[in-house]
């Protein structure tokens, strides 16, 4: 008899419950934090202590209030996450692995800079400090063996439904460029263009190629400032010179000639490249850099 009177009592409870799940101010739930919920009702609305967490999953996913979901993590394992009917997959992303933001072409989406609808969401970790980071001595060979290698890509990825969360992992920076995004009253934590810039001409793959690349840099124009772009590249300490490819890559969008003299003033002293693996390229003088060949026909 004492399951029903304690179902009973989360029933005259329900709207003050979902009180204390819309507070919150987010869609998506650990167990920990159901766990919180559950003490903050037996405190704060009197919920009978004899409620389990089992029941009280089971109360918040009979009343809608919140839906219990699996997502598949690396390695098959699967988490539950419980999350409100208005919760999307950037927030179910950010929820899997701590201290985590938003990056690549989910940052590019959510700034603005693509109408594609992504199915990939892309969350990126740092690793913890750890000195010499930066040891690769840089030469020319060293360039050129690299860039002829096929590009990495993680194969940390989690999945739900048809959805894939790719979840990668960085060198620490101290969330450099990282900053609070507002999507329909949810704080994320996403990379600002100029971080998400910088990103995705590193790893072009995580943005769907140099031509999504280039079309970033086209929409981001009027939006970014280089001066915090630069500021930005030099907190990352890349070995690789890569604004040479920013400022290829801002050629091509159309950026005005003393935007271009900032990334030229970083000093040009290697041949580099676009990408990686390319079959058939062609070769820019003025920033030394290679690219595939038909990049210039784009609109």
């Amino acid at each position: 008899m004492g399951r029903p009177s304690r179902f009973q009592a989360m029933e005259s409870l329900k709207g003050p419950i979902a009180s204390l799940v819309k507070e919150e101010k987010k869609n998506v739930f650990l167990l920990a934090d159901i766990r919180r919920l559950l003490t903050k009702g037996n405190y704060l609305l009197g919920l009978p202590g004899r409620v389990t967490i089992k029941e009280f999953i089971e109360f918040l996913d009979a009343k809608k209030i919140l839906h219990e979901i699996a997502v598949t993590l690396p390695l098959e394992k699967k988490v539950a996450r419980y999350q409100t009917a208005n919760a999307n997959a950037f927030e179910l992303a950010l929820s899997l692995k701590g201290n985590s933001y938003l990056s690549h072409y989910s940052a590019v989406f959510l700034h603005g800079l693509t109408d594609n609808l992504p199915k990939t969401i892309y969350a990126n970790t740092e690793l913890k400090m750890t000195r010499n980071m930066n040891s690769l001595k840089l030469e020319q060979d060293s360039i050129d063996t690299a860039f002829n290698r096929n590009i990495r890509q993680s194969n940390q990825i989690a999945r739900y439904e048809d959805l894939e969360i790719f979840l990668l992992n960085s060198k620490n920076v101290d969330h450099a460029g990282v900053k609070e995004f507002d999507l329909n009253g949810v704080k994320l934590q996403v990379t600002d263009i100029e971080r998400t810039l910088i990103d995705i001409t590193v790893r072009p793959n995580y943005a769907g190629g140099v031509y999504e690349v280039l079309n970033a840099y086209i929409a981001a124009k009027n939006k970014v400032s280089v001066n915090r772009l630069v500021a930005t590249l030099k907190k990352l300490d890349y070995t690789y010179p890569y604004h040479q490819a920013i400022g290829f890559y801002m050629e091509k969008a159309g950026y005005d000639e003393k935007v271009l003299r900032l990334l030229e003033n970083l000093e040009i002293k290697y041949k580099f490249y676009l990408t990686y693996k390319m079959q058939l390229k062609e070769y820019s003088k003025r920033w030394k850099l290679f690219y595939p060949r038909g990049l210039d026909l784009i609109d």
